[in-house]
């Protein structure tokens, strides 16, 4: 099938790419075909965000949003704080002092997941063609590598390899420029950088874990349009991470923990860390006597500025968190993976209807460039390095709050200039024997609760009789590496209890639960030995998120 412009991936960037084409065909009255394709089995099934919304880019891209009776962005933030945790007690850091572009006024509570959807609707009403359940597994390429289109929707293969009855050969989507909006760690995405040298010059990406549960609490204790943030507590001063708290809708609380994946102690846990959270007093008198009704995690962008890898190579371009663009003490990413669609469609539209294909698009880059995206990163640029180097206290509250605030007053300058990242996550993972091991409190089945029941929450499905989508480059690596090095990482990192060290007949061996999987890539980004790769399943596998 041929189209102008292939969008990989129904989120923020991919949806709002797709409409900002049909704008523009309906503004200049030249046809463009365009076509979205979405591994969940709908729109918004893989969404998964805190969220509160900035609407900067959505009122560039539909100005009357507001006034639609659809609408699901229906509750604007009404208060909000921010508190650094102990154990038991917690110190508020005053509004008053953060810079402006850190508060929340004007900002509403979402689900994105919902917001995604209803974007959906407005695509396909303008003619875009919108395809959940189709996962795309492969590139389609010219002789000289040209990114010509994507493989989609092959189904039907057993874990042997061999086709069954049930087999559907895959698609091919041919496209004049193909968009990947994919987010954090897409699989085709992370081929993309990889072989055209996208991040060549920047320094690697970095990412967090963030893990959420959906409440539905009664009325005493809901407070719609409220915003709580924390840092601190459980996590030790050199963890970088932090919390939300969001109250919307119908009293329904977003609660959610993200633990930055460059921690060095191979024994942490982020899924018991945000459990161990929720039985804080400033959380746990929001939750009791609610209902946990949703559970999903997912891997955040955190590089930022200087991680940003180039954008286009020939043929398509990286959008939204296909190249990351969270901007981290906002704890915000999604108006910026908006624009950055919007950006990326103008740029392949006009190339379109001056006769071209198959080259760079390398006015979106010169868009990215000049864009108020790339100037919101640059005033944070050093947040993330800063926390990473010093700590909580020293780099995220103090430093970091003086280096953000130089930024802004004087539009860029900053004592520290542009730090560095240095490692990979994966590097940031020390042995075990520099550690000891942490023994977290069994969950109660009110407030916490243990990983595979809470999987259960994300409604997750996958065909089994299919080939593993988590595989191994080397699969004496566990047993010979993982395990008596690092004492086991992986079956702690991942939020979904996809990974086990399981004793049989006397012998230990790996197990690989891939029905479990959320989706999330933390193991793709985490394994100390980049031993395990994530790869793209069937097309309407993995969580159904609801409402997240």
């Amino acid at each position: 099938m041929e189209f102008d412009v292939v969008i990989v991936g129904a989120g923020p960037a991919g949806l709002s790419a797709a409409i900002r084409l049909k704008q523009l065909e309906a503004e200049r009255g030249q046809e463009i075909s365009v076509v979205v394709v979405e591994k969940g089995s709908e729109v918004g099934a893989h969404i998964l965000s805190g969220a509160v919304l900035d609407p900067r880019a959505l009122d560039e891209l539909l100005p009357d949003w507001r006034e639609e009776d659809d609408c699901p962005i229906d509750t604007p933030v009404t208060s909000e704080q921010f508190l650094y945790l102990g154990p038991s007690g917690s110190i508020p850091l005053p509004n008053f002092g953060l810079p402006k572009m850190l508060k929340n006024h004007g900002c509403y509570v979402v689900s994105m997941g919902n917001v995604c959807r209803w974007l959906a609707e407005k695509a396909e009403a303008m003619g875009v063609e919108v395809y959940p359940m189709m996962a795309a597994s492969r590139t389609v390429r010219s002789d000289d590598g040209t990114v010509q289109g994507v493989i989609v929707g092959e189904v039907g293969i057993g874990r042997d390899g061999r086709k069954k009855d049930t087999y559907e050969p895959g698609m091919e989507l041919r496209g004049k420029y193909v968009l990947f909006a994919e987010g954090a760690r897409g699989s085709l995405s992370k081929q993309l950088i990889a072989e055209f040298g996208l991040d060549k010059d920047v320094e690697p990406q970095k990412y967090g874990l963030g893990i959420k549960e959906l409440w539905k609490v009664p009325d005493e204790k809901f407070k719609k349009g409220f915003v709580q943030h924390t840092f601190g507590w459980p996590l030790k001063n050199d963890t970088g991470g932090g919390s939300w708290m969001y109250h919307f809708g119908d009293n329904y609380v977003s609660v959610g923990f993200v633990t930055h994946l460059n921690y060095k102690n191979p024994y942490l846990s982020p899924y018991e860390e945000f459990q161990r959270f929720k039985t804080h007093p400033e959380v746990r008198q929001y939750l009791e006597g609610g209902e946990r009704v949703a559970y999903g995690a997912r891997a955040i962008t955190e590089g930022g500025f200087q991680s940003v890898p180039k954008l286009t190579f020939p043929g398509g371009a990286l959008i939204g968190c296909s190249a990351g663009f969270v901007n981290v003490p906002r704890i915000k990413g999604n108006h910026n993976a908006m624009k950055t669609g919007m950006m990326a469609a103008e740029a392949a539209f006009e190339a379109v209807q001056a006769g071209r294909e198959g080259d760079e698009l390398l006015e979106y880059q010169d868009r990215y460039n000049n864009s108020w995206v790339r100037e919101e990163l640059r005033l944070v640029r050093n947040a993330k390095p800063l926390w990473s180097k010093f700590g909580t206290i020293l780099g995220a509250i103090a430093l970091s709050g003086f280096d953000i605030w130089t930024n802004v007053l004087t539009r860029g300058f900053s004592f520290f200039g542009v730090m560095k990242h240095g490692k990979t996550d994966a590097e940031c993972t020390e042995p075990a024997s520099k550690h000891k091991p942490i023994e977290y409190p069994k969950p109660d089945g009110v407030l916490t609760f243990d990983r595979l029941t809470n999987v259960s929450y994300s409604f997750t499905n996958h065909e089994e009789d299919q080939p593993l989508h988590l595989r191994l480059k080397d699969e004496t690596i566990p047993l010979k590496l993982e395990l008596p090095v690092y004492a086991g990482p992986s079956q702690r990192y991942c939020p979904a209890g996809v990974y086990e060290y399981v004793e049989d007949g006397g012998k230990t061996r790996f197990q690989i639960n891939a029905q479990n999987c959320v989706h999330c890539k933390t193991c793709d980004i985490k394994d100390p030995a980049q031993n395990i790769v994530w790869h793209t399943p069937e097309g309407g596998g993995g969580p159904n998120y609801p409402n997240m």
